[in-house]
């Protein structure tokens, strides 16, 4: 019944956001809306290959949206009980035993953090054939996984991970010049370009393919400072735009809500999505820092009502440690807690949480 009576108030409050050139309407159930990234964790419970191994456990909670890197360097990101071949470009990589796996599973929506081989360095500008060259690698992935995955239901969103950190760095001594600026305006919409030629030549049947740019420092933009939301965002086409919301959502909902209508209003509607292209691609509480579960359903309840198309959780297994004392595996202590499972196998105040959200319970 709960779940019933929140779906109907994110319904209502949704409304004022849609728009008439908006195709792909919002999931209506929460368990297409609300995921988990999995990635590079340090500790593991099973026999089964890293990647498949958490992605049933997003399962097992409820989740039908996923977040997963997909990277040149898979060995790293998704390590035990595996060996990754050494590929060239990213079709390759969709092709491995490990993703082809996790691609069958009954996951709606896999949100992928997307780094080509083939891609060019863009931080100092891009050139004429650096340009093409990232279109085409983004162009070939669009169209194996339109091909490939037609009339399953499934949506592939390929996206960036924090393009602030990219024009700055963690202390601000880093000021963006228009060449790195430009060059990340060049390489979103290459990218973007890429997708648009794949689903005018294939055609989406039954499966979406689409591109998204991420954000993580809104509050320093609502400052007025040159950040990916200023600077970039405006002058790009892509599909959606998500947020890795750390920087407001230890500060109370309503600078939360603030940062999501200021990201929005930075944003160009898609012809996919419309306005309603805004997601939060990232957001967590360390559990051995803070209140975990406060924090977490405070998130949720704030990005639900203001009509997120997803908000993903970071993430299944932590991948913080507190310390460096320990050596073969972590214990809970050892951690920061970024987590849904801790190292013991318990269940964080965050899955207790989701797991009755997406449950009905």
């Amino acid at each position: 019944m709960k779940l019933i009576i929140l779906c109907a108030m994110v319904g209502l409050l949704l409304c004022g956001r849609c728009l008439a050139g908006d195709n792909m309407k919002r999931p209506k159930d929460l368990r297409d809306i609300i995921g988990a990234a999995h990635v590079a964790g340090k500790y593991n419970f099973t026999k089964e290959d890293y990647l498949n191994e958490g992605a049933d456990k997003l399962l097992a909670l409820g989740c039908r949206v996923i977040k997963l890197w997909f990277t040149p360097n898979p060995g790293k990101d998704y390590p035990f009980n595996s060996e990754w071949p050494k590929f060239d470009n990213w079709v390759d990589l969709a092709k491995t035993e490990y993703y082809q796996k996790v691609f069958a599973k009954p996951f709606t929506t896999f949100i992928l953090e997307a780094f080509s081989p083939n891609d060019a360095n863009y931080v100092d500008g891009m050139t004429a054939t650096e340009i093409k060259r990232t279109k085409a690698s983004a162009y070939e992935l669009a169209k194996y996984l339109l091909t490939k995955y037609q009339g399953t239901g499934k949506t592939f969103i390929l996206q960036n991970w924090e393009g602030d950190w990219i024009l700055t760095n963690p202390q601000f001594t880093k000021e963006p010049s228009p060449a790195n600026i430009q060059g990340m305006i060049d390489w979103l919409n290459a990218r973007q370009d890429g997708i648009e030629q794949a689903r005018r030549e294939v055609g989406m049947k039954g499966v979406v393919v689409a591109h998204a740019a991420e954000a993580n420092l809104v509050d320093r933009a609502m400052q007025g400072k040159t950040t990916v939301t200023n600077s970039v965002i405006p002058k790009t086409h892509c599909d959606l735009y998500s947020y890795s919301a750390y920087d407001t959502i230890f500060q109370g909902p309503d600078k939360f809500r603030k940062a999501l209508d200021y990201l929005a209003s930075k944003a160009p509607p898609s012809e996919l999505y419309g306005k309603q292209n805004i997601y939060i691609g990232e957001f967590g509480a360390p559990e051995n820092e803070m209140d975990q579960g406060r924090i977490t359903k405070q998130v949720v309840e704030t990005a639900l009502s203001w009509g997120a198309r997803y908000i993903v959780y970071w993430e299944v297994f932590c991948n913080e440690p507190a310390n460096r004392d320990w050596r073969d595996r972590p214990e809970n202590k050892d951690m920061r807690g970024f987590w849904l499972i801790r190292p013991d196998g318990t269940k964080s105040p965050a899955y207790e949480y989701l797991w009755k959200l997406l449950n009905g319970k």
